[in-house]
């Protein structure tokens, strides 16, 4: 399904999108300072086009796609499957115009769909930009999240 607000469009990605997507995409993980091999990207492209385990809806404004948004769900131990929005990223040049909001809005009608519980997410304490959007549209508990090292 595609939405459409004032000039931005969002629906789903298709592979045309490749390209865009993972210049997108790398935006992303240097923005975290995140190294992925390059064949980490293909392996991705190749998950979301997949649509099973990870799902992905994109961002056009006048055709060009200027914003992605990466989910997935997962099963939670007291209610209903919950929806994690992963990745989040829009190019700097379209910010400030509603396309992140806009992202973000999709996945809740997806996460609804799915008879969600919940939908949430995280993001670094200093993404002030990202924060003020996220202080607007959801509420934050006061969780903090840590990681374990695995390796």
């Amino acid at each position: 399904m595609t939405h459409t607000t004032r000039t931005t469009e969002i629906g789903p990605l298709g592979p045309q999108d490749r390209a865009a997507w993972e210049v997108l995409a790398r935006g992303y993980k240097t923005f975290y300072r995140t190294e992925v091999p390059d064949d980490g990207y293909e392996e991705m492209w190749r998950r979301l086009r997949d649509g099973s385990e990870v799902h992905a809806v994109g961002a056009r404004t006048e055709g060009r796609l200027v914003g992605i948004a990466h989910y997935l769900f997962h099963v939670s131990a007291w209610t209903a499957d919950s929806c994690y929005l992963q990745d989040l990223y829009v190019d700097e040049a379209v910010r400030g115009r509603g396309v992140a909001r806009a992202l973000i809005e999709r996945v809740a009608e997806a996460a609804r769909e799915r008879g969600a519980a919940r939908l949430y997410w995280s993001t670094q304490e200093d993404n002030t930009t990202a924060r003020a959007l996220y202080d607007k549209v959801a509420g934050f508990n006061g969780f903090i999240r840590y990681d374990y090292p695995l390796t």
